[in-house]
């Protein structure tokens, strides 16, 4: 699903304001963005205060090296992860045949709590993920995250029923993988500014590969050693990651660095002092929503994905009960990973000649094609339509996850984009919790998924309607802003030239005496 501040957008929103002078020894610390703040303005007032003297350059992340191993293990993290997430309709069967019973006609919307209830804490724990991760720096956080998620999926491969997966998979394995994911997103804006747009599609695209890949694994590993054993197999996974998440390590200034910082030249070392002589940051900083085009999109975007994660967790189950006799069913999931890679990679750069806030437009197009082609699944009577469906889904989707990011630096400038990334997340949780289970009480009531499927199209629909506002309460906000400073400016300029003729009366005097 994303710039941070000492974190992608920070390298990638830095303002070019410089300083008047050096700052009194008991300035007071930078406020938060408040009804008369907009983005850009908190950001200037960020920049200035930690740009230095005049004349220093913004800070220059070394745009490689040991950045390249970073970029594979962000890719690692966002491919199982989210891999196992988007491959969770073999799971969902699997668990079906395992704990079902013919007496439970409910059993459907049990079992779908599971992959929803994982899903949706993931969500909900990125603005916790968030705060730990600017208190103790993305290693630490990643490889705790690692851990935990490690220790939450294997105990799952040792439960008798279905209730005790609500916490070792729902809970346990997705707090973990929330706080591995979120270090994955912070530390490429360390290493990237101008490859970043790349880099980010990149990484992303790993839960693509993974969500095309472990269809097919998954599904001959339940075939041939049951839902138990599948699960110890991704246990390897996180294992990776646990190993992976040691190369996010914070860049150390170098020599030259230092010397830039205190001459005044290029001040990269303003980038790794930050945490140092930047002020305390609130943990929860809730002035963001007084950003109202922010505010709006943290609703829309909840607003859109209650029906959003319905075919990831049912479509299996339905295509199973539409296409019995059909082979190879797990290529409808392969082909929204593949589409899915595809249109991260496209739109993510279309998003980078796509100009301020206008990259909402994307979004919207994205929840239009989604919301349409959930309506359409029931439509396909053959499995040749059900595919190229999925197709179109797929890569809709990736447009969506892409341009999220770059929407929030946007939105709330680079200061605090880590938090509204982490709070649009936390509501991101709710809809994609209740959608599938929501689903799965309508297939155990109506005996179809139709009803499910068409319903599931509704919300993103109505979502992308909302969002279509946000540019243009973003432009209005920042003529707002525009017209107030620039009436401040006129103001100091009559101040300081009425200060200056009351303290020269004589020589204008004498100039006018001579023009006569």
């Amino acid at each position: 699903m994303v710039p941070f501040p000492e974190e992608p957008a920070a390298a990638r929103g830095t303002s070019e304001a410089q300083p008047p002078g050096p700052a009194p020894t008991g300035a007071a610390p930078l406020p938060g963005p408040g009804p008369s703040d907009g983005p850009e303005a908190v950001v200037e007032k960020v920049e200035v205060e930690l740009a230095g003297p005049a004349g220093a350059e913004p800070p220059q992340p070394p745009e490689g090296g040991w950045g390249w191993l970073v970029m594979l293990a962000a890719m690692w993290c966002n491919g199982s992860v989210f891999g196992i997430q988007n491959a969770c309709g073999v799971l969902f069967v699997s668990m079906l045949k395992t704990f079902g019973s013919t007496d439970d006609d409910k059993m459907v919307f049990k079992t779908a709590w599971v992959s929803s209830l994982s899903m949706g804490m993931i969500f909900f724990c990125c603005p916790i993920a968030s705060v730990f991760t600017d208190m103790f720096g993305c290693q630490k956080t990643a490889v705790v995250g690692a851990a935990v998620g490690f220790i939450g999926l294997l105990s799952s491969s040792f439960v008798s029923s279905i209730e005790p997966l609500y916490l070792t998979y729902g809970i346990i394995f997705a707090c973990g993988c929330s706080f591995a994911y979120q270090p994955s997103l912070v530390i490429l804006g360390h290493y990237f500014k101008k490859r970043l747009g790349l880099v980010n599609g990149i990484v992303t695209a790993g839960s693509s590969i993974f969500t095309i890949l472990l269809p097919f694994l998954l599904r001959v590993l339940t075939d041939t050693v049951g839902l138990f054993h599948t699960l110890r197999v991704l246990c390897i996974f996180m294992f990776v990651l646990f190993l992976a998440s040691f190369t996010y390590r914070p860049l150390a200034p170098s020599a030259k660095d230092k010397e830039g910082g205190t001459k005044g030249g290029n001040n990269r070392f303003s980038l790794f002092s930050r945490r140092k002589f930047s002020p305390p940051k609130k943990f929860f900083n809730f002035a963001l929503f007084k950003v109202t085009a922010y505010a709006v999109w943290a609703v829309g975007i909840p607003l859109a994905l209650f029906g959003y994660f319905v075919p990831y967790v049912h479509l299996m189950k339905y295509v199973n009960e539409r296409f019995q006799d059909g082979k190879n069913k797990e290529v409808v999931l392969m082909c929204i990973g593949i589409t899915s890679g595809v249109g991260r990679l496209l739109f993510g750069r279309i998003a980078d000649y796509m100009p301020g806030v206008k990259k909402v437009y994307l979004q919207v197009l994205s929840f239009f094609f989604i919301g349409l082609m959930s309506m359409m699944i029931p439509l396909c009577g053959v499995f040749g339509a059900l595919i190229a469906v999925c197709l179109i889904m797929g890569l809709f989707d990736g447009c969506f996850i892409s341009i999220m990011a770059p929407i929030a630096f946007e939105l709330v400038g680079a200061q605090d984009v880590s938090q509204a990334i982490g709070f649009l997340l936390g509501f991101m949780s709710i809809p994609m919790t209740v959608g599938p289970p929501i689903a799965g009480l309508l297939r155990d009531k109506l005996g179809s998924y139709d009803v499910a499927f068409y319903l599931a199209g509704i919300p993103p629909l109505i979502g992308g309607a909302v969002l279509c506002f946000i540019p243009w309460i973003h432009s209005k906000k920042q003529r707002e802003i525009g017209e107030t400073t620039g009436g401040e400016k006129m103001e100091k300029m009559l101040e300081n030239q009425n200060s200056l003729l009351s303290s020269s009366p004589g020589i204008f005097k004498k100039e006018s005496d001579s023009v006569i």
